[in-house]
């Protein structure tokens, strides 16, 4: 895989992306990865970790050392992965305390801007599947997508906060955290946990946020070698369900709707709210724009200056090259 583009610090700002939001619930983590083009980097960092993690967990008791497992970990991009996690990290913090009240107080103004980055990043995997869209890809995105719209029109519920519900939520929303088109914090929201979640943040309650990480790190362990696989052997048609999961998943961003998810009709400051998902879309497509320019700078590096300098050569006249054709 092709090296990405940007420094390190870029790296960070991009997990910053990613972590901000995953405290905003209907906005995948995994969808904003795609649109700053780490989603592939991440997803086989993870795989190759929890190889790493299985094969010290077998091999040390047998003391077979860990060669292998440090192998393994070393196929890692920790120059792009640490940075990502950092950024991911701070910023996970500072938007439950500041991004999460936003969209609380101003849930219309606040879903229009997330569904018009969602609406124009359904391009990335759309013209990333490597292949021609058939057909029959059109239509198993659009069951996908149905199927992404009925999941996000659930009611909210509320359940115990009890250790291990905590933990099988976490396990669950991490695997929406790196699959595009499910957001882990709307999945939180549907089990009536998301405010008990951002609230352990907020007031760093690690008994709760110990028994979420440790669903984190099983459900990251059961399902991202799956989704390394799937990207691996079936790259078009994992992107085809991405793409109808992402497009579903705009109902739960949908500007005018209820506390109980019931969708309105548009009303009260419609020209507003559609400019700031004109501002969502349009933020998508500078950053898109940015990565776009920085892997075309890494591809086609400007020639050096001084006396080593590369002078391209002179193109040919046509005279000279019937001349070239004669000679030969």
């Amino acid at each position: 895989m092709a090296k990405l583009a940007g420094p390190q610090l870029f790296n960070v700002f991009r997990g910053s992306l990613i972590g901000a939001a995953e405290a905003v619930p209907g906005i995948s983590g995994g969808t904003v990865a795609l649109i700053t083009g780490v989603y592939e980097k991440l997803i086989g960092g993870a795989g190759h970790l929890t190889s790493a993690a299985r094969m010290a967990a077998t091999d040390l008791p047998r003391g077979k050392g860990g060669a292998r497992a440090a192998a393994e970990a070393r196929k890692v991009d920790w120059a792009v992965v640490v940075p990502l996690l950092i950024g991911m990290a701070a910023a996970l913090v500072l938007a439950a305390k500041l991004i999460a009240p936003l969209v609380k107080e101003h849930p219309q103004y606040s879903y229009a801007v997330f569904f018009g980055l969602v609406l124009a990043s359904l391009w990335v995997p759309f013209s990333s599947s490597g292949r021609t869209w058939r057909p029959l890809d059109y239509l198993i995105g659009l069951a996908v997508a149905v199927g992404g719209f009925f999941l996000t029109g659930l009611p909210p519920a509320h359940v115990p906060t009890h250790p291990l519900i905590v933990a099988g939520a976490g396990a669950v929303a991490i695997c929406a955290l790196v699959l595009p088109g499910v957001s882990g914090s709307f999945i939180l929201l549907t089990l009536g946990l998301y405010e008990p979640t951002i609230e352990a943040v907020n007031e760093r309650n690690f008994g709760h946020l110990g028994a979420f990480a440790v669903g984190c790190v099983v459900g990251l362990a059961l399902f991202v070698k799956l989704l390394k696989w799937l990207l691996e052997h079936y790259h078009h048609m994992t992107l085809v369900v991405m793409t109808g999961l992402m497009a579903g998943s705009l109902r739960a961003l949908w500007p005018w709707q209820d506390d109980d998810r019931a969708l309105l009709a548009p009303g009260g400051e419609v020209g507003l709210t559609i400019g700031l998902a004109a501002v969502g879309a349009l933020l998508v497509v500078a950053v898109l724009l940015v990565e776009h320019r920085s892997k075309k700078r890494l591809e086609n590096p400007p020639a050096g200056r001084g006396r080593h300098a590369r002078v391209p050569a002179a193109p040919q006249t046509h005279a000279e090259h019937a001349g070239d054709t004669r000679v030969s």
